[in-house]
Parts: structure tokens; C-alpha cells; sequence
């Protein structure tokens, strides 16, 4: 086993080489504080790369930070078209892996995150808290190691805990044991691997967020070539509603574009909609998968199940950290209320940095995806105004911390709960009209194919 403390120059470490972990880093170097980036895969943005084939709903004005920007200048880097829209592969290669490779060695690959602490001190211990730095525990190639922090970013995400098909928010019953039929993410039909897989079956697809929109467009255009293809499209929510978006209202209009695709998908016959379905069991038959709901309806089998319910934070390996997390959402509490899809579907997020974020771990911040903990639809632009705040905050420039900005676009849906409504269920929803209500100005059109969307 290998121990590794270094204090001849306490970084600030980072968790995660994603696009907000990076330009953390690159804020960091900004100020003049050294940053040492911790990535668990072997490139830069090895999350994004998963759902390389799917293209943002962001242009590339917005997926670049200011400060990574600069880091980015010297080195010879080209700004990309700002009006385009990048795949998860495209952002990945032409912009963070560049600004990983400017970062130079203080980007740390095939370093694993396995606990953060106060040194010395478990998370009971009071004496010296407020003294003693914080250690990273990490799992390398080349063993384990403890590094000493000046502060901890963490920048990990959700990706790698996907939320299950189960309805209460636990595997369904036979989920685990039906692995081999379930995705969790958006499949890439480009793949002929993959597009075998599905082509000239029946499919379920259960959630309602951008990355179910998305499949259902795909599957969509799959059903047009391969005959047989059919999409059950499962929500738990008991009307479609507001589900499509805001259509021309959002201000982010290839976002719009996107429900608008999805919703004619839907209407053009290859997907069956069914409402109020809370998935309780899968049962393996031969024909394929048989899902059951909590209120007993049984739908016919499906040979696959792509599952796309959202994510959680892991917050296993932060045991022995000090945090201060709302109950529902797992976000920390000050940002929680501003976040909550329970009460907002605007997409509207109000200014928030360091403030928000800070936990009673001192210098310890949660940011990016992870930050939101389990409520949906961050934005690029959110994290990289997160991490000026945060790292502000870090360098002791407490009134550039507390000048936060951030203006998202609107989604161009206006309303409260998005996460369930008492509206009777049904299993025929595919022509029901989205009950949308526009709260914002309609952007100027845009004239994109956007192939498979993202909710970026």
C-alpha cells in the first residue's frame, strides 16, 4: 500500500475532469492557485464521451468558460463556431480534452476518488477542524494514496448512478436480474451492434426528461427503416402535460426543437404512450421482459427496456465530510428551494455561487451536475458561474464570491409541480395535446437538424 502526502504545495483538488471540474481548474490557475485535477477515467470528459453520438442543445458560445477560455489562447486552440451545436463527442475532443492537455500534469487520469476527510478526524471529532487540511483518499494503477488538500471541488457528477426503472426510487423487483434487456442511457443506433439490438422490436422507455425525448426520436427515425419497431413510452406522471417543453417559447430553441421532434414521434403512430405507470416488477418471460406497475396493470412484453429516470449523487465515499444536504433533493439546502422540480418547471434558476453551495465542511464545495443533486436540467452555463464563485471564494476574494450572474435561458413552460400530477392514469395518452403555458418571449427560429438531443 502507498501513502503519498505532499504539503510542500497544498493544491486545491478537484474531482473530476468534466466541463465543470476543468474550468474550475482553469479559474484556479487564473488566481494563481494551484489545482490538481482527480479523474477516475483515462481521458478528459470520459463521462460525456458515453453519450457521444447525442447532440447538445447548447451552442458552443455557451459550453466554453471564460477562464478556460484564456488557458486555452497560448496554446494555439481554435474557438469553434459559436452559433453551432457540438456532439457529447465533439465537446469532448475539441474543447476538454484541449483544456486538460493545457492543464498539463495538474490533470491527474485513472485516479479514482474513494473518500474525502478532515485529516485526522473522522466526521465526530470537533478538535482541530477548523485547523487541519483535508485529505483525498484515491485508488491508482499504481496504488492507493492520500493527498492533502487546501480545499475539495467536487466535480464528480451523476453519471455513474443512474436512477433505476423502479417507481419508488429502488430497483423494481427482477430489475437487477433482468440487466441484460435494461439501458440506462440514450442507445447509439449508429452502432450497428446497437441498432441490431432494438431494430424490428418492441421497446419500453420509461421517463420524461430531455434524454427520453431524445430516444424517442431516434426510435422514431429507426421505426421509419426497420419495420416492426414499436416504443411504449412509460411516465409516471399521470397526463403527458407539459412534458414535450415549450416548443418555440424556449429560449433555447434547439431544446424546443426537441420536444417539438418528440411530440410528433409520438403522434406519428411508432409510439404508444402509457400514463401513471410506476414500474414494481419485471418478470423474464420468453418472449422478453413483462413490466408491472404499482397498481397492478401488466404490459404486454418488450424485448428491451431503456431506462432514462434521471440521476442521484453518490455520496458514499464523503461518509466522514460534514454536509448539509436538503432531505429530498440531496442538493445542499440553501440551493435546494431554487432547484426543486416539485415547485419549478420553468427551468428558471436564480443566481448562486459559493453562498449556496459552501458546506459545513469548510472549504469543501459540491458543484456542476452533483450539486443539483437529484432534481434535473443543468446547464454547462450554471456550472461554469458555480466554480467562478466557488474558486473566488477559495482564493479569500469574498466580493467577487458574492457577484453572481447567471441569466439561463427559459424553457418557455410556465407552472408548478413537474414531477407528478393526481391526474387519473391512462394507457392511451399518444394523442393527448402537451397542456403547455408560455412564460417567456419566443426566441428568434432556428433552422437545425438537431439529430439526437441532449439535456445540456
Amino acid at each position: 500500500m502507498e501513502v503519498v502526502v505532499s504539503e510542500n504545495e497544498t493544491p486545491v483538488v478537484v474531482i473530476g475532469a468534466g466541463p465543470a471540474g476543468l474550468a474550475a481548474a482553469a479559474h484556479l490557475v487564473e488566481r494563481g492557485v494551484t489545482p490538481l485535477v482527480l479523474e477516475a477515467g483515462s481521458v478528459a470528459g470520459a463521462n460525456v464521451r458515453q453519450w457521444h453520438q447525442v447532440r447538445l442543445f447548447s451552442r458552443w458560445a455557451e459550453l466554453i468558460d471564460p477562464a478556460a477560455e484564456k488557458l486555452l489562447a497560448p496554446t494555439g486552440w481554435r474557438t469553434p463556431a459559436a452559433d453551432a451545436y457540438p456532439t457529447g463527442a465533439e465537446w469532448a475532443q475539441d474543447y476538454l480534452q484541449p483544456l486538460a492537455d493545457a492543464l498539463g500534469d495538474r490533470v491527474r487520469f485513472d485516479a479514482r476518488v474513494v473518500g474525502v476527510a478532515r485529516r485526522g478526524r473522522d466526521r465526530v471529532v470537533d478538535a482541530g477542524r477548523d485547523t487541519e487540511p483535508l485529505t483525498v483518499h484515491v485508488e491508482t494503477p499504481r496504488g492507493e494514496e492520500r493527498i492533502i488538500a487546501r480545499a475539495v471541488v467536487d466535480a464528480s457528477g451523476t453519471w455513474s448512478t443512474p436512477n433505476p426503472l423502479g417507481g419508488d426510487g429502488l430497483p423494481a423487483i427482477g430489475e437487477k436480474a433482468a440487466a441484460a434487456r435494461i439501458t440506462y442511457q440514450v442507445p447509439d443506433l449508429d452502432d450497428p451492434a446497437v441498432r441490431a439490438r432494438y431494430a424490428g422490436k418492441r421497446i419500453a422507455v420509461a421517463g420524461s426528461g430531455h434524454s427520453a425525448l431524445t430516444a424517442l426520436v431516434a426510435f422514431a427515425g429507426l421505426a421509419e427503416q426497420e419495420p416492426g419497431t414499436h416504443v411504449v413510452w412509460l411516465l409516471r406522471r399521470g397526463r403527458i402535460g407539459t412534458t414535450f417543453g415549450g416548443g418555440d417559447a424556449d429560449q433555447l430553441p434547439a431544446r424546443g426543437a426537441l420536444g417539438t421532434r418528440a411530440e410528433a414521434a409520438v403522434r406519428a403512430g411508432h409510439i404508444s404512450t402509457v400514463t401513471g405507470f410506476r414500474t414494481a416488477a419485471v418478470e423474464q418471460v420468453a418472449e422478453g421482459l413483462v413490466l408491472t406497475s404499482l397498481d397492478g396493470r401488466r404490459l404486454d412484453p418488450v424485448a428491451e427496456v431503456v431506462t432514462l429516470t434521471g440521476f442521484r449523487p453518490d455520496l458514499s465515499w464523503l461518509s466522514e465530510i460534514r454536509l448539509d444536504l436538503d432531505p429530498t433533493l440531496q442538493a445542499p439546502r440553501a440551493l435546494a428551494p431554487l432547484i426543486d422540480p416539485n415547485v419549478h418547471s420553468c427551468g428558471t434558476v436564480y443566481p448562486h455561487g459559493a453562498t449556496e453551495l459552501a458546506q459545513p465542511e469548510a472549504g469543501f464545495y459540491l458543484v456542476g451536475m452533483k450539486s443539483y443533486g437529484r432534481a434535473p436540467t443543468f446547464l454547462a452555463l450554471t456550472g461554469y458561474e458555480q466554480v467562478r464563485s466557488v474558486v473566488a471564494a477559495i482564493a479569500g476574494d469574498h466580493d467577487a464570491a458574492g457577484r453572481v450572474e447567471l441569466v439561463l435561458p427559459e424553457t418557455g413552460v410556465c407552472g408548478g409541480a413537474g414531477v407528478f400530477d393526481d391526474t387519473p392514469a391512462g394507457a392511451s395518452a399518444s394523442s393527448a395535446p402537451p397542456e403547455q403555458s408560455g412564460c417567456c418571449a419566443a426566441p428568434a427560429s432556428v433552422d437545425i437538424s438537431i439529430g439526437v438531443g441532449a439535456a445540456r
